[in-house]
């Protein structure tokens, strides 16, 4: 495995101002593909975990809503039986039609979410895998949509060291050349679980990030979704996951930040976010464990005479035109324009709130709190958590923990609490768990 899974794993048109001039005829079959299908994005009030079985948005909600959605338990064994049907069935193409393609597969995905099912698919999945890539290529943006949630639901039940290279292929063509808006982006993150969880190597992770900023640059372009927010959205996003698995992100951080920071005047605010959660993890990514050779710790205080971390050291700059940057943020989170709605501005002024403070500080997390805890004199800090039922919680005090979580959650929906308890790769992924006393 490779190092995330060795460690403890409106308009959507005009998406920037650089889009504004080259808006083409493209543009208005985009808008009508996208009428019809659900917009992916994170800020969206309706309750995704609400209709798994047929859902295509790989998106979350708000951080609060995304990690108090739970799928109801299951205390009985009938699922086994029911997935078994269904693996049968998909496995089984030859008098299946897509109606029944489509049923199958989304109880599948139901399955999957809800319950660790390594033991009932493993055995399965050299058939599975080449089942789901032909209904991957199907006319029905259900039945490919499906599939390809199957798919890394499927990968993340039972990573593999080969798989990626078996699949690497169709998943690339297909959120290049399908037609539909809602497939790319849904192939797009597939392909990011399948990288992480499948088997490819940091080089192939390092080409697929390349892939995907061509798509932010691009503002969807070049691969025919040209100023599409969904697509875009899930290139940023699948970006970041990606992002948290390579070590020394020097090389790449100024091609990524100009891209990111160009994202920032999007219109779409889902795209703003991702793009400035990337920028936070890439301040975050530029520094590093203080060793012995940095030398002791200074006593740096901040703006209020607090003290700062600096059991981390910056290795070295992110971005040449950070006041300018720091201007931007600043207006992002304090947002208050009519013309954006009510719950897109407070959107933006949490996210960017948070945004704006780890440009500042590296150090801090999301969520950070400038209160002062009166009982220790300090900072109370980041304060984002996921309490696993009842008996603990855990801390996303970073945003690669941050990037992880969400990603995860994208692709195990409602059931993420039952797969961090009982899936190691997942729960290898983000960090242990504090008890409750």
């Amino acid at each position: 495995m490779h190092d995330l899974r060795r460690q403890a794993l409106e308009s959507h048109k005009t998406v920037s101002k650089k889009a504004q001039s080259r808006i083409s005829s493209r543009a208005s079959s985009a808008a009508n593909s996208r009428s019809n299908s659900r917009t992916v994005s994170r800020n969206v009030s309706d309750d995704e975990d609400g209709n798994l079985s047929d859902s295509t948005n790989w998106s979350v909600n708000s951080i609060d809503d995304m990690l108090s959605a739970t799928l109801p338990e299951d205390t009985t064994d009938l699922w086994m039986q029911d997935l078994g049907d269904r693996v049968e069935e998909i496995i089984d193409r030859k008098r299946s039609s897509v109606q029944g393609r489509e049923s199958a597969l989304a109880t599948y995905v139901h399955i999957l979410m809800g319950h660790y099912a390594y033991d009932q698919i493993h055995s399965k999945t050299s058939e599975l895998f080449p089942a789901l890539l032909k209904s991957v290529k199907s006319e029905s943006e259900k039945e490919a949509s499906l599939a390809l949630r199957a798919i890394a639901l499927s990968i993340i039940t039972v990573p593999s060291e080969t798989v990626y290279d078996s699949i690497f292929q169709t998943l690339k063509r297909t959120y290049s050349e399908s037609e539909s808006l809602a497939v790319k982006a849904v192939a797009i993150h597939t392909l990011s679980a399948a990288a992480v969880f499948g088997g490819a190597s940091d080089s192939e992770l390092e080409e697929i990030m390349d892939d995907l900023l061509e798509i932010v640059e691009s503002d969807g372009s070049s691969i025919e979704a040209a100023d599409s927010g969904e697509v875009v959205t899930a290139a940023c996003e699948a970006w970041g996951f990606l992002a948290t698995s390579i070590d020394d992100m020097e090389e790449k951080t100024e091609a990524a930040m100009d891209a990111f920071v160009e994202q920032l005047t999007s219109t779409d605010v889902s795209v703003q976010v991702a793009a400035g959660e990337n920028i936070a993890l890439l301040f975050e990514k530029s520094y590093t464990a203080r060793e012995t050779d940095d030398g002791p710790a200074s006593d740096e205080e901040d703006e209020e005479g607090l003290p700062i971390d600096t059991s981390f050291v910056k290795r070295y700059d992110v971005y040449r035109q950070k006041d300018q940057l720091k201007h931007t943020l600043s207006q992002l989170a304090s947002e208050s324009s009519r013309r954006i709605a009510k719950k897109d501005r407070k959107v933006l002024h949490t996210n960017f709130s948070d945004i704006l403070n780890t440009v500042e500080y590296p150090s801090r997390g999301p969520r950070y709190q400038n209160a002062i805890n009166e009982e220790t004199g300090r900072r109370y800090g980041s304060r984002m958590v996921v309490r696993i039922h009842k008996t603990g919680t855990m801390k996303i005090d970073a945003w690669w923990k941050l990037h992880r979580l969400q990603a995860l959650r994208r692709v195990l929906g409602g059931g993420f609490v039952v797969h961090y308890e009982n899936n190691e790769v997942v729960f290898d992924s983000l960090p242990i768990m504090i008890s409750a006393s």
